[in-house]
């Protein structure tokens, strides 16, 4: 079930709201436990059992923790079984195949027979809710986080359905309180009703059209590929896959705030980066502090050294790249970006960062970061390689196929086109270049505020209908973060 389908639009999330803002506190808990585990049975039927396993199993290992670090035992030997059971479970999950299949491979260059490659299904968001138990356990050994000892807000923890399936991937600090003490204030309900409005908008009216017009071009022989449709295609696909995953963040987040929970942030315009560095600390920004948090530093961070602080970012990115996904192409996807964070950091890197002007900068990260998704996107590595040749080969003909003319068509180019000025901080720049702090120094007055109100409401009961109407006149509505 997605949040862009009328079965969660008009069935399943008006009746978890009516039943647990007008249930009693006591129920709350349990009521959002059960709707968070049919919202998972619906798409993957018996691998709830999985996931409840998951959940079971981490709440002993963190009661265990717990009560080992109070005796004095051996809490660092249960953590690491803790973390062996869950890297266990999602290497198993989604990794099996591609092991066997590379196995397979070197066995037949090697002249021997190869090995049978198992079908072995991929439970969706099972890297989300496995980093976030992964979390749990490790806060509670560390003692910054008290463990929880009532299994139904454990369960909750990890499975509140908001955010399940793509994130963001939630500490259990940011929550752990709400789980607690229920409480939903009207500005939070209706803020978060109006940042799911936003969400669903980018997803359904921005992402989906793109996306369409990306998957086609996509589908081209590289070698045929003018590089201005090659450029088409790849800055669609960069726009497209910033506004499927931003604008699930954003349902996720005001899902969360209509229920009483407040989510991190998961997206700051990483389009707007001047380097490499800033647009990881723009860009799903949840998962690169996990990956801060529970890698690099233990590994060392920048505390031993220039070339074991070039090791440990070359690790976190690998590892970050096969996080995404079970093939070559997003493990060079990942290493891609780790050497332009170790590029940045070396003398060179740094000086030219600091001798470009401003504008140079953004162009700079911006080229790295949509050759990067040209390389995430491919199907393979020889295709990803073709196609980013085809971006640079300017003196190639042009491609007519009446296909072309049906994608990239007037819709493609307007959404294209808001795409591109939305994915920077419109506002803010407008307010900087107004010298202002906030638009309420301009919008004064009574009359003057409940007309900003009314075109607000308008604005949002328009992004609604029109995704509604799109919803429902197409069946194209893929969320691309489903397969991590």
């Amino acid at each position: 079930m997605v949040f862009s389908s009328t079965v969660f639009l008009f069935l399943f999330l008006p009746a978890v709201l009516v039943s647990v803002l007008f249930c009693g506190k006591a129920l709350r808990n349990l009521i959002l436990l059960a709707a968070s585990l049919l919202f998972y049975a619906w798409g993957e039927s018996a691998y709830v059992l999985l996931m409840l396993a998951s959940i079971a199993s981490n709440h002993v290992f963190g009661l265990l923790i717990d009560s080992s670090k109070k005796r004095g035992g051996c809490s660092g030997r249960i953590l690491a079984l803790g973390i062996i059971a869950n890297l266990g479970l999602l290497g198993y999950f989604k990794y099996t195949g591609f092991l066997v299949g590379n196995l397979s491979d070197l066995l037949q260059v090697a002249g021997l027979p190869a090995v049978s490659n198992p079908e072995v299904h991929l439970p969706i968001g099972i890297s989300f809710f496995t980093f976030q138990a992964l979390s749990y356990i490790v806060d509670v050994y560390k003692g910054t986080e008290t463990v929880q000892k009532n299994p139904i807000k454990t369960a909750l923890y990890i499975s509140l359905f908001p955010q399940l399936i793509a994130g963001p991937i939630v500490r259990y600090h940011d929550i752990a309180k709400e789980l607690s003490e229920w409480r939903v204030t009207f500005d939070d309900f209706f803020s978060g009703v109006q940042r799911f409005i936003i969400g669903l908008g980018k997803k359904v009216l921005v992402a989906n059209v793109l996306g369409s017009t990306a998957d086609y071009l996509f589908s081209l022989p590289p070698d045929r590929i003018p590089a201005g449709l090659a450029w088409v295609g790849a800055i669609a696909y960069t726009l497209q896959i910033y506004y499927d995953f931003s604008g699930y963040s954003d349902m996720a987040i005001g899902l969360g705030r209509m229920f009483g929970f407040h989510f991190p942030e998961n997206f700051n315009y990483p389009y707007f980066s001047r380097s490499m560095k800033e647009f990881w600390r723009r860009w799903h920004i949840s998962l690169s502090s996990w990956f801060k948090d529970y890698l690099y530093l233990p590994l060392g961070g920048n505390r031993k050294g220039a070339g074991r602080t070039y090791f440990n970012l070359v690790v976190v990115f690998f590892l970050c790249g096969l996080w995404h996904g079970a093939s070559w192409t997003f493990v060079t996807w990942g290493l891609y970006h780790g050497f332009f964070l170790v590029w940045e950091r070396l003398y060179p890197g740094r000086k030219m960062l600091e001798w470009m002007p401003s504008p140079v900068q953004h162009l700079y990260t911006l080229v790295a970061v949509i050759i990067g998704w040209v390389i995430f996107r491919a199907d393979s590595i020889g295709y990803a390689m073709g196609y980013v040749k085809a971006m640079f080969s300017f003196g190639r003909p042009d491609l007519f196929n009446s296909q072309i003319f049906i994608n990239v068509n007037n819709n493609f180019i307007l959404t294209f086109i808001i795409a591109i000025i939305f994915s920077a901080p419109v506002r803010e720049i407008i307010l900087k270049a107004l010298n202002i702090d906030s638009l309420e120094d301009v919008i004064t007055g009574k009359f003057s505020g409940a007309v900003w109100q009314l075109l607000s409401f308008l604005s949002l009961g328009f992004i609604y209908l029109y995704s509604i109407s799109s919803i429902l006149g197409s069946d194209y509505n893929p969320f691309l973060y489903f397969r991590f």
